[in-house]
């Protein structure tokens, strides 16, 4: 049984068909990549699972239980982490508070004081930091932020959204680094991601979105031989 399932995912923006039928899967334990052209859905495919846009059709399941209709706040507490495109931390808010914005469904303050223990020893340079605002960080610190608030949960899975936009390339290699040791220490994650290259060497499947529908599937390594994904994603 996937840990997590689209079947037949259709989503609007007013009147445009954004999401035409999507239907994947991912596997606990697994990183699937997402990978297509700007506007070809892979951001809404994010935001519909995590309840930001709502399927008109179509079903989406964790643990084969429908979460298509649940608010967000609720898919949260189901242990889906988001870390959004634009890394969407609060630049007013110092690191500690945006860590605990993180784990704001969570009660018990051992759990917290653990789970900052944990992102702490993931992101040293954050600990460092700890009562530094958001906004006054690097571009890469602002990334690791982003992604230890989405660890904040303990979710099921990580959904992760164009982590390395706008990085220097030393720091793509610093957090796809990060990526494969969060997936070693358990953490299943559906990666989006622009970087088609990178992506590909971190996932075990992946999926090629065109224009809201799924064109190609099947594992990394076969989608990263594909004649058409090569031309036009891997500059090949």
């Amino acid at each position: 049984m996937p840990l997590l399932e689209l079947n037949d995912v259709h989503t609007y923006y007013g009147h445009i068909h954004a999401l035409k039928g999507i239907s994947l899967h991912v596997d606990k334990g697994e990183i699937v990549t997402l990978i297509g052209a700007n506007g070809a859905g892979k951001s809404t495919t994010l935001r519909a699972i995590s309840g930001l846009v709502r399927p008109r059709q179509g079903h989406i399941k964790l643990h084969d239980n429908e979460i298509t209709r649940l608010p967000p706040h609720e898919i949260v507490t189901h242990g889906v982490g988001h870390v959004p495109e634009g890394r969407g931390i609060f630049p007013r808010l110092t690191v500690i508070e945006n860590l605990e914005m993180g784990a704001y469904t969570v009660t018990n303050h051992s759990d917290i004081n653990q789970r900052l223990e944990t992102v702490f020893n993931l992101f040293p340079r954050l600990k460092e930091r700890i009562y530094q605002k958001g906004g006054t960080l690097s571009g890469g610190e602002q990334q690791m932020l982003a992604t230890a608030r989405g660890l904040m949960l303990n979710p099921e899975i990580l959904l992760m959204d164009e982590p390395s936009m706008g990085l220097a390339p030393v720091l793509v290699d610093t957090i796809f680094d990060i990526i494969r040791t969060l997936n070693q220490q358990g953490t299943t994650i559906l990666l989006v991601e622009q970087n088609a290259l990178m992506a590909l060497r971190v996932a075990s499947r992946a999926y090629v979105i065109e224009t809201g529908r799924i064109v190609l599937s099947g594992t990394a390594q076969e989608i990263a031989q594909n004649p058409q994904v090569k031309k036009a994603y891997l500059g090949g």
